[in-house]
């Protein structure tokens, strides 16, 4: 059953699920260990044996001004760069489809960060094509240099054709996309990980700086595969504490649920 739109700061936001199932055995850890390490107090609360099912969530924005933003392309096809360790083929397509929009009618991609499963689904299936063929696809800089610096196959993958298609835009920090939208670095999860603010913080679209429900009992509970681990407790700590103060939903791309009220 899709997950109902919501609507702040005039925007609608309508959750895509691109698919839903466990981390690969090959980077699979017991929970207690992926979060925090089996020592940290936020165990005592939450069941560190429970399965981790992974949803992949893109994000549908439509603005008052007739902007269409899609935030995460998820997992792409069944030879993304994702295929070793996540669910694919992803049904992006069928999703968008669903809610009523074209691929050609999207104008922005905000890709939050370049890990397969969040940037695989930007290309069409020859591998070069823009799957999005009139939209300009955002990342930030510091992403894009950090890639080239670990030689990631999200090159090759990503980044070279959207480059060479003309529609990859690699922004400096923080950006101003419509009175409504704005893109905020968030680092730590990558180098370069950036969020959707929709709003004075009426809704973060987050994309991994939370990433399971007990980082919200507990943001210091850090996550083993952040790249910077203490970055991103900083960013996790500082986004959460500015929704709750706003009252604001964060929006996450591998909850069950794709909207949190953050208290």
């Amino acid at each position: 059953m899709p997950h109902p739109a919501v609507v702040r700061a005039g925007v609608e936001i309508v959750p895509l699920c691109d698919a839903v199932g466990p981390m690969g055995h090959q980077i699979a850890r017991p929970l207690d260990e992926l979060f925090g390490g089996p020592d940290h107090p936020v165990w005592q609360r939450h069941d560190r044996t429970a399965p981790w099912t992974l949803h992949f969530h893109s994000y549908l924005l439509r603005t008052p001004g007739g902007r269409t933003v899609l935030v995460d392309t998820c997992l792409g096809g069944e030879d993304s760069p994702a295929a070793s360790w996540a669910p694919v083929p992803g049904r992006l397509a069928a999703e968008l489809a669903a809610a009523g929009t074209r691929p050609e009618e999207v104008d922005t991609v905000v890709l939050t960060h370049l890990h397969s499963d969040h940037a695989s689904g930007s290309l069409a299936a020859d591998g070069t094509t823009p799957a999005f063929p009139n939209a300009r696809y955002l990342v930030q800089q510091r992403e894009v240099d950090w890639l080239r610096a670990t030689g990631s196959p999200m090159l090759a993958a990503v980044v070279d054709p959207l480059t060479a298609g003309g529609c990859l835009d690699a922004v400096p920090g923080p950006l101003r996309l419509t009175p409504e939208l704005a893109l905020l670095p968030t680092p730590g999860h990558t180098p370069g990980h950036q969020s959707l603010a929709v709003g004075e913080r009426q809704l973060v679209v987050a994309g991994d700086v939370v990433l399971h429900p007990v980082q919200l009992t507990d943001p210091a509970a850090g996550y083993l595969y952040d790249e910077d681990q203490p970055a991103a407790t900083a960013t996790r700590t500082r986004l959460l504490a500015e929704l709750a103060e706003a009252d604001g939903l964060l929006a996450t791309a591998h909850f069950a649920d794709p909207f949190s009220r953050v208290r």
